[in-house]
């Protein structure tokens, strides 16, 4: 697939590409009210990997080979990166709001940071440090819908526990995906993990019994896991790494602030979502955190 050549088309392209993935919230959580975790997880890295699959096969005219050292990375990517997170994704969206829910994953950029100070050594910066912790603090409104104390006296649910899953999840996936990238090109590497990862979630299905027969869904909860599948973990890629190499990986990454954004808005419009102002507010401090922790450096979220 041919990368756009003007750069306004790369940027319309991240845009979109940021309301896709905040679209997922809303499909996820359609697929989440009729099918098991399991079996929705599985089902859309069928559909991935084979469309990320046949966008690599047709961009590189072939698939790259990866090294056995580059094998054993992309498949701790795709345990916490794909299962881990896809499992705490379904689950986590049969108790909480899709637009909830994506308020709390925009804190990944600011989890990376702070597991890479605490776990590998890097400078995090007093400006940095402020930023981590007001986007903690608005976790903390967020997924206590409006009451910072509630995590503190376990008075959330399994579901805010399952979207908090998914921050470490992509978190680890993130730290490991830093390594691989100094052998692999970024789309490679994540087509690999996404290989690695499906192959997980089947076999996983496949020995609990959810993949072992197709449940009977509603035509909104297929068109919903190909959503998923082709467009959020296929073209999306795609068209996510053909902004990095054009406009950076600080600059690509800038668009992914978007994503809660474009899932509470499309929450509302499709599921009639309502999300409080206190609740909106913590959104708005995560983001703020965000852009405090990230201002030199790239980073990412993922639904």
């Amino acid at each position: 697939m041919k990368a756009a050549s003007r750069p306004s088309m790369v940027i319309l392209l991240q845009v979109l590409v940021a309301f896709i993935w905040g679209g997922t919230w809303i499909a996820g959580r359609i697929v989440a009210a009729e099918m098991p975790p399991l079996a929705a997880a599985g089902w859309r890295f069928v559909l991935g990997t084979l469309t990320l699959g046949l966008l690599v096969w047709r961009s590189a005219g072939g698939l790259p080979r990866i090294g056995r050292a580059d094998l054993g990375r992309v498949c701790a990517m795709g345990a916490t990166g794909i299962l881990f997170y896809n499992l705490c994704f379904f689950y986590g969206l049969q108790h909480v709001q899709a637009g909830r829910g994506a308020l709390v994953i925009a804190l990944n950029p600011v989890a990376v940071a702070l597991a890479a100070w605490l776990l590998m050594g890097e400078s995090l910066s007093r400006t940095r440090l402020a930023g981590v912790a007001i986007a903690l603090a608005g976790c903390l409104l967020v997924i206590g819908r409006g009451d910072p104390l509630a995590l503190l006296r376990g008075e959330i649910g399994v579901g805010e526990l399952a979207i908090l899953g998914c921050v470490a999840g992509w978190c680890a996936y993130t730290l490991i995906g830093r390594r691989a990238s100094r052998t692999l090109a970024p789309l490679t590497m994540t087509f690999y993990a996404s290989l690695a990862g499906g192959v997980m979630l089947l076999a996983t299905g496949l020995i609990e019994g959810s993949l072992r027969g197709m449940p009977t869904v509603s035509w909104r909860a297929v068109a919903s896991l190909l959503y998923l599948g082709v467009l959020g973990s296929g073209f999306s890629y795609v068209w996510y790494a053909q902004g990095v190499m054009r406009l950076g990986a600080a600059r690509a990454a800038a668009f992914i602030n978007l994503v809660p954004l474009s899932a509470v808005l499309l929450g509302a419009l499709i599921l009639d979502e309502h999300v409080g102002l206190l609740v909106l507010a913590g959104g708005a401090l995560v983001l703020l955190g965000v852009w405090l922790t990230n201002r030199t450096q790239s980073g990412g979220s993922k639904a």
